[in-house]
C-alpha cells in the first residue's frame, strides 16, 4: 500500500508560536509509528515547493498557526471550500504559499480530494524558538485531536514502545578478599 494520505505541518520556528504546525509534526515523528499509508511531513515554510509531495495523495491536513481571533491555544479545522477565503487574509508569508500550493494542485489536476487545515490560534509571534507557555501545555491535547481526527479517516497511530534502559549489573559482585 503506498502513501494515501499526508499529515503536513507548516510554519517558521523562528516566530514563537508560528511554527505550531512543525513542532506537533516534530512531537509526532518523535512519539508515535505511522501506518504505510500515511506520510508525516515537517513541511516549514516550503509553499510551493510541497508541490510535489501532495500529488497523488487522496487526503490532507496541514496544520498550522492561524489568526482565529479567538483565545490563544483555540483549535478549529478549516476543510476544503472553506480554505480559499479562510486564506484570503494571509496570517504569515506561508499562507501565500498554502494558497498558491492549493490552487497550483486543483490547477494541475492534482488537488486531493479532501484537504484541511487544523489552524491553531498563535499567543505570540516574535522572534524566538520555543512556543508560548499556552501552546506549550495545549500540546497534548493538539495531539490528541490530530489523532483522533486521522482516526475518522481509518489512520490508527500508535505511541511507540517505551525504550527500556540498558541496565548494566555488576556480575562480578564482590569478587576476591
Amino acid at each position: 500500500m503506498s502513501t494515501k494520505i499526508s499529515l503536513i505541518g507548516l510554519g517558521n520556528l523562528l516566530l514563537s508560536d508560528e511554527g505550531i504546525g512543525v513542532h506537533i509534526v516534530t512531537e509526532l515523528q518523535k512519539n508515535y509509528e505511522f501506518p504505510e499509508e500515511l506520510s508525516v511531513i515537517d513541511g516549514g515554510t516550503l509553499g510551493l515547493d510541497l508541490l510535489p509531495l501532495i500529488e497523488g495523495q487522496e487526503k490532507i491536513i496541514f496544520i498550522d498557526a492561524a489568526d482565529l481571533q479567538k483565545e490563544p491555544g483555540t483549535l478549529a479545522i478549516i476543510e476544503d471550500e472553506n480554505l480559499p477565503s479562510f486564506l484570503a487574509p494571509k496570517l504569515s508569508l506561508h499562507h501565500v504559499g498554502l494558497a498558491d500550493l492549493l490552487f497550483a494542485s486543483t490547477f494541475q489536476g492534482n488537488k486531493p480530494a479532501k484537504v484541511v487545515l487544523i489552524g491553531i490560534q498563535p499567543e505570540k509571534m516574535e522572534v524566538g524558538l520555543s512556543l508560548s507557555d499556552t501552546l506549550t501545555q495545549k500540546m497534548p491535547e493538539f495531539i490528541e485531536f490530530i489523532i483522533k481526527k486521522l482516526g475518522e479517516w481509518n489512520i490508527q497511530i500508535k505511541k511507540k514502545a517505551e525504550e527500556s534502559s540498558l541496565v548494566l549489573s555488576n556480575s562480578f559482585g564482590n569478587c576476591g578478599n
